[in-house]
């Protein structure tokens, strides 16, 4: 996991009595919020005046820290319930395995989570989901020298391929026959297929985009699959959370009927067109 350098003026890090989870403050938002923990429409919040939000750093370009401050899709996304809520928007990051089982959510440590995180049936039997707010496809990078073309010839030929564990692209990985690397970061996995501990790696497909408007990246790497696995990204809260769930939902609905949802995702993603970002976007 990545932490933060103390030294960055806009953020106080703090490592909490949970392992592993490293509190970042210094996200955007309005709002002063209310007395107690009760924020606007009755929302009950792990600490008054914010909304604490559970991330894994760094997931460009959903979330990751840029010039001194965590920015992303996803902590655009969350600053529209935030500014609904009246108060701040306060990020924790965590281990990535935390969004599997719920468990900073139903300690009290986070009200929610953000993290690319796709929905899933077995996840669902520890957190609620919200509507989808994304859609994602897997993308198959390698060095432009390997000789691959594709997964099936990165199997034929008997290469490493990685991935970043516990996540949907390493469940596909092994679906498909490999016994994938598993990396901890999704900067990890790119790491691992620059310095040739891998020839090939399967990670979102939104990241990879992200990774090679680097022209130093494009010139090296390139993708030679793009896997639409029907996987659909949702924001998380503890199981009967009910009105936050609501919270979360209209500021995502709110948002894709006022334009705002277009906006952001041209400004983190890429172009913008109603299938690329869910069945539901305007």
């Amino acid at each position: 996991m990545k932490t933060l350098p103390g030294r960055r003026a806009r953020f106080l890090a703090a490592i909490t009595a949970t392992a592993g989870a490293v509190l970042v403050a210094g996200c955007t938002s309005s709002g002063s919020g209310g007395a107690g923990k009760s924020a606007a429409g009755g929302v009950d919040l792990v600490k008054a005046g914010q909304i604490t939000t559970c991330t894994h750093l760094p997931y460009p370009p959903f979330q990751s820290e840029i010039n001194g401050k965590v920015q992303g899709f996803d902590v655009s996304l969350i600053d529209l319930v935030a500014k609904d809520l009246g108060v701040k928007q306060q990020i924790l990051d965590t281990p990535f395995e935390n969004f599997k089982t719920g468990a900073f959510l139903n300690s009290g440590e986070c009200d929610l989570a953000a993290a690319g995180m796709t929905i899933t049936a077995e996840r669902k039997k520890n957190v609620d989901f919200s509507d989808p707010y994304f859609d994602a496809t897997q993308a198959v990078l390698v060095d432009k020298k390997s000789g691959i073309s594709s997964l099936a010839d990165l199997k034929a030929k008997g290469k490493k391929l990685g991935a970043q564990a516990q996540t949907t692209g390493e469940d596909y990985a092994r679906k498909q026959g490999f016994d994938p690397i598993s990396f901890e970061s999704s900067d990890a996995v790119i790491n691992g297929l620059r310095t040739g501990q891998v020839q090939a790696v399967i990670i979102d497909y939104p990241v990879v985009q992200g990774w090679l408007k680097d022209k130093a990246n494009a010139d090296a790497f390139k993708v030679v699959d793009n896997l639409n696995t029907g996987e659909q990204y949702g924001f998380t809260v503890k199981k009967g959370n009910k009105k936050l769930l609501a919270a979360v939902n209209k500021a995502i609905a709110d948002a894709k009927a006022d334009g705002t949802y277009r906006k952001l995702y041209e400004q983190w993603i890429g172009p913008y067109t109603p299938s690329a970002a869910s069945p539901s976007a305007s």
